[in-house]
């Protein structure tokens, strides 16, 4: 497997990081179609037209999409209903683009022109405020898949230099428990 092949699979694949492949976002079921994998038909997002641009690159034939990844739909994104919000935050980590905003105990609001449609915050949320409307302009094309994928890659920086700094100072924290305790 190459990286250029996977980053040639990748810029075709929507990036809603939605996971209805069965792969934990588009990168990985770009890995997987490199290594031949995975099927070319399991992109929902994509639609057919996106089976139809993974067909040719990889010179397999073409396959409808897989119902047990679910079906073509219009372009979405999540909206949240602001009067049923209770800021419960429970909708923020599963954002793969840091679409969502808001604190806790404060009502939410989707910043609808980072929202890929993933539909991953709807299930999470405990009092169903959250649901996906049909957008306006359909249009997704490469400059928003490409948009997508910086946000999704910020978004995991962000978490690892997070989880970094957590481990630095449970170890400080550590460290002084240790003296502490010799002393």
């Amino acid at each position: 497997m190459s990286d250029e092949l996977v980053d040639r699979i990748d810029a075709l694949l929507p990036q809603t990081q939605c996971g209805q492949c069965g792969y934990k976002g588009c990168l990985p079921y770009a890995q997987a179609l490199a290594k031949d994998e995975a099927d070319i038909n399991r992109c929902p997002p994509g639609g057919d037209a996106g089976i139809r641009r993974l067909a040719q690159l990889l010179g397999r034939a073409y396959l409808p999409l897989d119902p047990a990844c679910g079906e073509e739909k219009p372009r979405q994104v999540a909206v949240i209903v602001e009067a049923d919000c209770i800021g419960c935050t429970k909708c923020l980590p599963p954002c793969p683009v840091d679409a969502i905003v808001g604190a806790a105990k404060h009502m939410h609001s989707v910043i609808a022109g980072h929202c890929t449609g993933c539909g991953l915050c709807v299930a999470p949320c405990p009092v169903d405020c959250i649901r996906m409307e049909d957008v306006a302009d359909p249009i997704w094309d490469a400059t928003a898949a490409d948009k997508a994928r910086s946000r999704y890659q910020a978004r995991n920086r962000r978490l690892q230099q997070q989880e970094l700094a957590k481990a630095e100072r449970l170890a400080r924290q550590k460290q002084l428990l240790a003296k502490l305790k010799q002393n």
